[in-house]
């Protein structure tokens, strides 16, 4: 199934969407008529920084020309008051006024004969304190009929505006085709509605299909008629996913600079609702809710105990066998690219086998000792290949190519491990995530048994010559304490990880020496710190003697992968004795 047909399908389950010919727009202020078209109330909507949506008629699209709203507007059109320059805000309020009064010529209905009135005898000079709040300017405002104020009925609510709507809409001549999404003849959208909420776009939106431009076009068509798609199918699409990139939506999640939205289609709404709440949860989306008649405390404890068994390594077949076959789950990735937008991946594939994939991921990225916080969403496995462990400077299409890659289960793509390896040289920091990285990396690109713990019989060069440097570092750090300007790992990682020959002998010589100074206060430890250097050297074969003059980025992968490990297994080594110290104490 296509993109634009899957979205198109999407849209006729979703329970809030609005209607055809209708969007949610953010509207702030809320303008309520008499009779005669005098302003009986100004109304603000807003509650601190929050602005409500309600569906209004279609917003037009833009671009840089003047086009009106129906029924509501921005004040700079509705009311000829802007706080900006103003250089044409008196054309785009005649634009107004000239489409409304032409569409309400002929109105008879008392709500629509008020607003008729309104315009009629509204200047901007009446736009003045306090009824009109100088904050309100640039705001989205609708309007309301004032009996009917109270009963939450808005002007364009109303069945006379309703069905003018509907006229207004449909006029002008329009091509017919087959629809490229349903199959069937109907008129085509000339121009698309934008897409909002891809971060980094523009914030009044992009396109995902637009033609502006000559060479663009096919056999002389214009615009939407070179990829015919219906009005009906257009609206669908572009309403699905707009609902969907809307913040805490729950079917969206940022990875890297792509704005990731997810929705799974089955013939029961509730196993697909299901379905978008667990992989949510496992790629850390904010919790799915807000369905009308679903109990959120029961269907929360029974996502987290299918995720608790999903994660542990159970097979969703045993889990919950109505989900693997039975639920398509689609997944799409958009980033800026400036009034359109790049389509990062799109993936489509039975849910059970999607969950197949994410297992192997987590089998892939575990290590001991874990991460502090159990299972840390992929932008946290992301930020540890930025620049200052921020988002925004993970590489543009590194999250894209590496998502794709955990859920269809191909390899990953090798900037990951580039990226990985940089950051670790530049920041010196060997952490959890960075040698799941790395462990994952060996096994689904290299084929190598990476060991998820210390493996001491490990032969691999790469990870002997990591646990090595890990060593040395622990003799320094109890020779001259743990405050020191720059340690071994400051100085040396980076060169010890791809040029071992030109540091390793240079760290043997300087090992010898601090091994002598651990001996005149502990020499026990001494003695075991030189088993433990002596046991890691003997792993290596005669031919790395001296040591290899270099490594390749599949050996430093190894290197830091051993390097975590047996640094680790120090540190739970100290912390065991000083356990063991505290309870003979006692």
């Amino acid at each position: 199934m296509s993109i634009l047909a899957s979205l198109a399908r999407a849209y006729y389950r979703l329970p809030n969407a609005a209607p055809f010919g209708y969007s949610s727009e953010k509207i702030g202020v809320l303008i309520s008529l008499n009779v005669d078209g005098s302003v009986a109330h100004v109304i603000d909507l807003r509650d601190g920084q929050i602005t409500p949506q309600m569906d209004v008629p279609r917003a037009e699209k833009r671009a840089s020309g003047i086009a009106s709203n129906f029924l509501w507007d921005k004040t700079a059109y509705a009311l000829g008051i802007t706080g900006g320059d103003g250089k044409r805000t008196a054309r785009e309020h005649a634009a107004f006024k000239e489409r409304h009064l032409a569409a309400l010529a002929g109105a008879d209905d008392a709500g629509l004969a008020a607003f008729r009135a309104f315009l009629g005898q509204w200047t901007p000079e009446q736009f003045t304190a306090p009824v009109w709040p100088d904050d309100m300017k640039d705001q989205n405002v609708a309007f309301c009929f004032e009996p009917e104020r109270r009963d939450g009925i808005r002007l364009h609510d109303r069945a006379a505006a309703k069905a003018l709507w509907a006229r207004v809409s449909a006029e002008g001549e329009k091509s017919q085709c087959v629809c490229l999404v349903t199959g069937e003849p109907a008129p085509v959208a000339r121009l698309h509605p934008s897409i909002k909420g891809v971060w980094g776009a523009q914030s009044s939106g992009a396109s995902i299909v637009s033609f502006n431009q000559e060479s663009f076009t096919s056999y002389g068509h214009e615009q939407g008629d070179n990829a015919p798609v219906s009005e009906a199918a257009t609206f669908a699409y572009t309403t699905a996913l707009n609902i969907f990139l809307e913040r805490d939506s729950g079917h969206r999640i940022q990875i890297g600079d792509a704005s990731t939205v997810f929705w799974a289609d089955a013939a029961q709404a509730d196993l697909a609702r299901e379905a978008e709440s667990i992989f949510g949860a496992l790629h850390g989306a904010e919790a799915f809710g807000g369905q009308s008649g679903i109990d959120e405390k029961t269907e929360a404890a029974k996502i987290g105990t299918r995720l608790a068994a999903i994660r542990n390594g159970q097979r969703l077949a045993q889990i919950a066998p109505e989900l693997t076959e039975d639920v398509r789950f689609h997944v799409l990735a958009l980033a800026p690219n400036a009034a359109r937008l790049s389509i990062r991946f799109y993936f489509e594939d039975d849910f059970g086998r999607l969950v197949e994939n994410y297992q192997r991921f987590l089998d892939h990225v575990r290590i001991e000792p874990p991460p502090r916080d159990g299972y840390p969403p992929l932008w946290r496995y992301l930020a540890e290949t930025a620049m200052l462990g921020k988002r925004e400077n993970v590489p543009p299409n590194l999250a894209g190519e590496w998502m794709r890659a955990i859920l269809s289960g191909g390899r990953y793509p090798m900037t990951l491990l580039a990226n990985v390896l940089m950051r670790i040289k530049a920041d010196k920091q060997v952490n959890a995530l960075r040698a799941g990285i790395l462990k994952a990396l060996l096994i689904r690109n290299f084929n190598k048994g990476a060991p998820m713990a210390l493996d001491t019989g490990n032969g691999d060069k790469g990870y002997i010559l990591g646990r090595l440097f890990a060593a040395y570092e622990q003799v320094q750090s109890a020779a001259l304490g743990s405050k020191v300007n720059a340690t071994i790992k400051d100085k040396y990682y980076g060169s010890a990880s791809s040029t071992p020959r030109k540091v390793f002998a240079l760290l043997d010589k300087g090992s010898a020496n601090h091994l002598s100074k651990v001996g005149k206060t502990s020499p026990g430890y001494r003695v075991n710190l030189e088993k433990q250097i002596g046991e890691i050297m003997a792993l290596m074969t005669p031919g790395d003697a001296p040591y290899p003059a270099s490594l390749s980025a599949e050996e430093q992968a190894l290197f830091g992968l051993g390097y975590y490990h047996q640094r680790s297994e120090f540190f739970r080594s100290k912390k065991d004795d000083a356990t063991t110290n505290e309870g003979i104490a006692k």
